[in-house]
């Protein structure tokens, strides 16, 4: 059940509590809807998570974290899928998400060094940046669309799937009878 695969991977709650970066959300996080795993916290989780993931901001996991509390989706699994979006997938996701800009706004992709300077993201805001935050917009509604409807459909298929596994096993131990 995704349930239990989903839980190996959480922090614990505790942990999340006491974390120095969310304290600014004081004691609403002691609530305890936003750390129970059920089939509509997690979807709602994974679609904000997915939403925010697409932001070419710093402070996605506070973005995440301030939309799951109203809400009513589960913290930590919020705050995890933001980091689909980590060093090392950034360059290929932020690249397509320009590339679907590109595309949107009917623009010639322009060729590109990436630089970490000021100037550079100065110059860039002007030159490739209305297809980029165009692209992550775009990105962002529909893959936290397909998050949410995705994992919905995923937890349901599981649930049926075990359902029908224990329903067999009593028509298994009722012809044995």
């Amino acid at each position: 059940m995704p349930k239990k695969f989903i839980r190996r991977f959480l922090p614990d709650h505790q942990t999340i509590k006491h974390n120095r970066a969310l304290r600014i959300f004081g004691t609403v996080l002691h609530e305890p809807n936003l750390w129970h795993l059920n089939r509509r916290s997690a979807a709602n989780a994974f679609g904000i998570g997915l939403f925010f993931a697409f932001w070419p901001v710093p402070f996605q996991m506070w973005l995440s974290a301030a939309t799951a509390i109203p809400f009513r989706a589960n913290l930590p699994l919020s705050v995890a899928t933001v980091w689909i979006t980590n060093p090392f997938t950034m360059p290929p996701i932020f690249y397509g998400a320009y590339k679907v800009g590109t595309t949107v706004l009917g623009t010639e992709p322009r060729h590109f060094e990436l630089q970490f300077s000021w100037k550079w993201i100065i110059e860039s805001i002007s030159t490739i940046g209305p297809a980029f935050l165009v692209g992550c917009g775009i990105c962002s509604v529909i893959f936290g669309l397909l998050g949410y409807f995705g994992l919905n459909w995923i937890w349901r298929f599981s649930v049926r799937k075990s359902w029908n596994a224990r329903k067999e096993a009593r028509k298994q131990r009722a012809s044995k009878v």
